[in-house]
């Protein structure tokens, strides 16, 4: 036998998340501008102020604040966990009060002080943890740290594969004279990335792109059932839109 002494350590688990850097933090809230748009971002604040009640809540991924900061201003107490350290600074930049504490790490597997009554991840963010087990993991992180009662909620898209003839493997989500953007997908393991090219004022065209595992909600369900988790309520946006066979999103909201 091998003493504890003479193992080797083991190596500490890289999370398979893209890590968004400095430049994509200083244009983030720019080239989203249109998620900051008050009827998008207006319902989303809405539907998480009164699922946090009296409560605190806890974002993960929570990037440049765009929801965090608005949730904080209506009086809940927030934290956040973001991967990226660039998109971390970005976010204390715009909160020079330190209202709301931010901890650098793998959403997967980081823990934070405290006990919540809302954990919440958005804009399909949690598809940025590319292997099943990283987002069957996230799951268990947020029941973690969920009180009893407390409620997990996600807001992520259906992929809409049903656009795809055969043989094509690339989708557009976006066309417009600043930004074109289209998905490519393997429907075997999951897999997508997402392509950007955007037009600046000057004409130049650039490129850039993200990776992701897109989830299905009955995956995700079973997902939370292994958390210890079950579904409460799912609609098709944050007004609270009916869920169908049509939608291509959805917001789900788990209960510990």
């Amino acid at each position: 036998m091998t003493s504890s002494d003479d193992q080797t350590p083991e190596t500490p688990r890289m999370p398979s998340s893209d890590l968004w850097t400095a430049d994509t933090a200083r244009d983030y809230d720019v080239e989203s501008a249109e998620m900051f748009a008050p009827d998008v971002l207006g319902p989303a604040v809405d539907r998480l102020a009164r699922l946090a009640g009296d409560g605190p809540a806890l974002e993960f991924a929570i990037g440049t604040g765009r929801v965090a900061i608005p949730l904080a201003d209506r009086g809940v107490a927030v934290s956040g966990i973001e991967l990226s350290p660039s998109m971390a600074a970005a976010l204390r930049s715009k909160d020079p009060a330190e209202r709301i504490p931010v901890t650098v790490g793998d959403m997967a597997t980081t823990r934070v002080p405290g006990e919540y009554s809302l954990v919440y991840v958005v804009w399909n963010s949690i598809g940025n943890l590319r292997t099943q087990d990283e987002q069957v993991e996230c799951f268990r992180n947020a029941a973690r740290h969920l009180a009893p009662g407390g409620r997990f909620v996600v807001e992520l898209w259906v992929p809409d594969i049903r656009r795809f003839p055969p043989g094509q493997t690339a989708v557009p989500f976006v066309v417009g004279d600043q930004h074109t953007g289209f998905d490519t997908f393997d429907m075997v393991t999951q897999q997508g990335t997402s392509h950007h090219y955007r037009r600046a004022a000057d004409g130049r065209i650039s490129y850039g792109f993200s990776n992701f595992r897109y989830i299905w909600p009955a995956e995700c369900d079973l997902m939370a059932r292994l958390a210890g988790l079950r579904l409460e309520q799912r609609h098709a946006d944050w007004t609270g839109t009916p869920f169908t066979s049509d939608s291509g999103s959805h917001v789900s909201v788990w209960k510990k």
